[in-house]
């Protein structure tokens, strides 16, 4: 028996578009951006025409990047760097954590994050120039923890392989985290970057249930498929660990240990989980989503949620805000932790190595020792 959820019909919803306008799109709805003054709504012009909706594409611009190497100091997170060649994600995965920052660039973290893209075409020339500074310090850099390198725009740019080439050219490490099939494309580097114990590659595997994923993250690549790329990954000697991530309570929560199965099968040598994180707009935007696919979850979830924040949807606490406090959340860390030992997933991978790092010569600079 479903339960009642009192949401607004698509016609009545202020942001809400017609769902055949957002076929294979993730967000609802396109609310305005948190620093945006006005709002921009859709009113009825009072002519009776009846007009089909127009599919939203996606659209790409250009971005001439002045900096990309991104410094965090945040306490629970493994790396203190990462770079982001793009800015939304076309994956459109209704839970990303990424959403709310579309609003810095002016646009909404919900249809606009999936849908109106940036690019940064010099990525590349300008991560070799902070690499190349005298006064760089090489650490392990995180690529795929803010949106996605491999996401379909990555097939017309190329940007991901541009600035793997840098990284390899500079042999320095890198962790990556991906959902897409187009890492297999660089897989030439990747061998040659592993041989030398420079990366390591996360692949995120939310659920196994076709269905589900389709509608949680819609152009995102099959669950199958992800454990195709994980399979390769391995067999390449690229050091894979599979992501249980996000943990969704209610709705992937009891797939836990079989994800972690069919990882393992596949080859991944390391895993690790994270808990649905719903921070800033993403928290309203998950719940139109749960109302308009899973009304008779969507209490329950949101239950399960705030249980584990205090009663809120989300908190920011260091050390907590990954996976949550209390009961339930202790239930799911016992179950992974079981689980990843019957599978062989707890042994500890080996630090990328950074001790190999140089700064490639560029032409005509060895001449300039002979001036």
């Amino acid at each position: 028996m479903a339960e009642n959820i009192d949401t607004p019909p698509e016609t009545t919803r202020p942001h809400g578009i017609d769902t055949r306008a957002r076929r294979g799109r993730g967000a609802v709805s396109n609310a305005p951006g948190r620093y945006e003054a006005l709002e921009t709504v859709a009113e009825d012009d009072g002519w009776e025409v009846i007009e089909e909706p127009v599919q939203i594409r996606t659209e790409v611009r250009e971005e001439r990047a002045r900096s990309l190497i991104t410094y965090n100091r945040s306490p629970d997170l493994p790396f203190d760097r990462s770079i982001n060649p793009y800015r939304g994600c076309e994956h459109g995965c209704i839970y990303c954590f990424a959403r709310p920052s579309h609003a810095y660039l002016g646009l909404s973290p919900g249809l606009d994050f999936e849908t109106r893209l940036v690019a940064r075409p010099n990525a590349a020339e300008v991560l070799a120039a902070e690499l190349g500074k005298r006064s760089y310090k090489v650490a392990p850099i995180a690529i795929g923890t803010n949106t996605d390198p491999y996401q379909p725009i990555d097939k017309t740019h190329g940007l991901m392989r541009d600035c793997l080439q840098v990284l390899w050219e500079h042999r320095h490490p890198v962790a990556i985290v991906t959902k897409g099939t187009g890492i297999l494309r660089d897989l030439d580097i990747l061998r040659k970057m592993a041989k030398l114990g420079l990366v390591r590659v996360g692949i995120s595997v939310t659920t196994l249930d076709r269905d589900l994923s389709r509608r949680m993250e819609p152009r995102v690549p099959g669950p199958e498929k992800r454990l195709q790329v994980i399979r390769a990954l391995a067999r390449a000697g690229v050091p894979v660990r599979a992501m249980v991530s996000p943990v969704v309570p209610a709705l992937t929560d009891a797939e836990v240990e079989k994800i972690l199965e069919a990882c393992a099968g596949a080859g991944a040598t390391a895993a690790s989980w994270i808990m649905l994180r719903l921070p800033r707009e993403v928290s309203p935007l998950f719940q139109e989503w749960l109302a308009e696919h899973y009304p008779d979850r969507a209490k329950r979830v949101m239950t399960r949620l705030r249980e584990m924040h205090g009663g809120q949807d989300y908190s920011a606490q260091w050390h907590k805000r990954m996976r949550g406090e209390g009961p339930y959340a202790a239930m799911i860390a016992q179950r992974f932790r079981a689980a990843v030992k019957r599978h062989g997933l707890d042994a500890p991978q080996p630090e990328l190595r950074s001790d190999l790092f140089r700064v490639p010569v560029k032409p005509g600079e060895q001449l300039s020792l002979f001036d």
